[in-house]
């Protein structure tokens, strides 16, 4: 009899374990019958505003992929990278198909289940600046990238590539003076006054430059790519089970060729390998 109670206990304490176990985001979206994914609202192709004031791009479709292998609805959310980027959501989002670059300071509050395209790091200068050809021409000059952005980390020459520690990466640079934006949208406004006017250059990834150098003539590359940048899906740190699910249903898209059609569409070649 005197060990009816501890018994008990015991059965109560596996219970509440299980449930701890069974990992929480996928209970919440299973219970929902909804995925809350985080984006930015203007980075063209991966997520932007269409005409119909629609939320459309490369991120935006794999979001919905995602959603639809779930067998639920889809909720985007579009705060500011800031926010995105500092993690510690508390069950607010569920997943940031978002292009982010995995680093040692964001795997602290987030797991990265899975790359699901890579981008090289460019320089994109006014078409009439011909004093800047490449990284080592940056020193004293203004640059304009993402606030938060692995191109931050790369200008203050403490940028460590997660999964890819051991990429000796240059830094040919001195005292460059970062300029942060929301959204590439608005640095190249700014570049697109004048060389110097307001920026001097843009620090961001091929992809994302390739439509404005193709359409807008006001701009042109500047040098080799500095390095290539994994992009994986974040999830909040220490949920095994949806980490579980998401390399499933991701190589599920991979498998099925969803992934490559995707990026076949927005980008023009298949950046998912």
């Amino acid at each position: 009899m005197k060990f009816q109670p501890l018994l008990a206990l015991g059965l109560t304490l596996l219970a509440v374990s299980s449930q701890a176990l069974a990992g929480a985001t996928l209970d919440r979206i299973e219970q929902k019958k909804e995925l809350v994914g985080v984006l930015m609202e203007s980075y063209p192709p991966f997520s932007f505003l269409n005409d119909q004031n629609q939320l459309d791009g490369f991120d935006v479709d794999v979001a919905k992929a995602v959603a639809e292998k779930l067998g639920v609805k889809l909720r985007l959310e579009t705060p500011s990278w800031d926010v995105i980027a500092a993690g510690r959501w508390s069950g607010r989002y569920d997943i940031c198909i978002c292009s982010m670059t995995p680093s040692k300071a964001r795997a602290e509050v987030f797991d990265f289940p899975v790359q699901y395209y890579a981008s090289p790091a460019v320089i994109v200068v006014n078409a009439k600046d011909d004093s800047i050809h490449g990284a080592s021409d940056l020193s004293g000059k203004k640059v304009g990238l993402t606030s938060a952005s692995s191109y931050e980390s790369y200008l203050n020459k403490n940028l460590v590539i997660e999964g890819a520690e051991d990429t000796r990466l240059s830094y040919p640079f001195e005292d460059v003076q970062i300029a942060p934006y929301d959204t590439d949208n608005v640095a190249f406004q700014d570049l697109g006054l004048g060389a110097g006017v307001r920026l001097d250059a843009v620090l961001t990834n091929l992809v994302t430059a390739q439509p404005r150098l193709t359409e807008d003539k006001r701009f042109k590359l500047a040098g080799e790519a500095l390095y290539s940048e994994p992009n994986s899906v974040a999830i909040e740190k220490g949920d095994a089970e949806w980490n579980s699910k998401v390399r499933e249903v991701f190589a599920q898209l991979k498998q099925d060729g969803t992934l490559s059609k995707l990026s076949q569409k927005w980008i023009g070649a298949d950046i998912s390998q």
